[in-house]
C-alpha cells in the first residue's frame, strides 16, 4: 500500500478495480483547513483523464508494472504491432491507446511496453528519439539559435518548434516528455 502523499507523476495504483496513472500530483495547503493532494490522473484501460484530490494520508494499492523490450514492427488499420526481441512474440496494441508516443516510434525501433499481469497497458518510449524533417519553412540567412524558431514537420507527423536555421531533411533530436527539439543529432 502506498499513501496519496508518496504518489508521483508516473506511478501507477490501483482504485476500486480500476489502473490509475499520475501524471502531475503537488500538496496543497489552503489558507483553513488540511492540507491535500491535487493530482491530474489517467485511468490507464480507458484513457480518461481527470483531476481529483485526495488526503495525504489516504493509501492505495500499488500497481506492479513490469516492462520488455521490444521492437516496433508496423501499424495496420488501427492496431500497432511489437516483437519481443528474445521470444518472438508479437504484441497488438489498439494505437488509440498509444496514439501520442506512436508520434514518435519509427518502424524497428527499440521500446519497452508496459505489463500489469498479463494485460499490455502502454509503451515506456526513450528520453530522446532521432526524427528527421519532413517539412518545414525555408531557413533564414543569418538566423541564429536564439530566434523565436518556426514550427517543422517530423516523419512521423509530430510537430516541433525548431529554430530557424532547420531545414527540411535534417535529423533532429528530439525530447520524448516534452516534445521539443534538443540539438541537431550527429547521423
Amino acid at each position: 500500500m502506498i499513501s496519496a502523499s508518496d504518489l508521483r507523476a508516473g506511478m501507477t495504483f490501483v482504485q476500486d478495480g480500476k489502473l490509475i496513472k499520475v501524471l502531475e500530483a503537488s500538496h496543497h495547503k489552503p489558507g483553513k483547513g488540511n492540507t491535500v493532494m491535487r493530482m491530474k490522473l489517467r485511468d490507464v484501460r480507458s484513457g480518461a483523464t481527470y483531476d481529483t484530490t485526495f488526503r495525504p494520508e489516504e493509501k492505495f494499492e500499488k500497481a506492479h508494472i513490469d516492462t520488455k523490450t521490444v521492437q516496433y514492427l508496423y501499424t495496420m488499420d488501427d492496431t500497432a504491432f511489437f516483437m519481443d526481441l528474445e521470444t518472438y512474440d508479437q504484441y497488438e496494441i489498439p494505437v488509440s491507446t498509444v496514439e501520442e508516443e506512436m508520434k514518435y516510434i519509427l518502424e524497428n525501433m527499440e521500446v519497452k511496453i508496459q505489463f500489469f499481469g498479463d494485460e499490455v497497458i502502454g509503451i515506456q518510449l526513450p528520453t530522446t528519439v532521432i526524427l528527421t524533417v519532413e517539412e518545414t519553412q525555408p531557413s533564414i540567412k543569418g538566423a541564429t539559435v536564439t530566434g523565436s524558431g518556426k514550427p517543422a514537420t517530423m516523419e512521423t507527423g509530430l510537430v516541433v518548434n525548431v529554430p530557424d536555421f532547420v531545414e527540411a531533411g535534417e535529423s533532429l533530436e528530439i525530447n520524448t516528455a516534452e516534445g521539443t527539439y534538443v540539438k541537431r543529432a550527429n547521423k
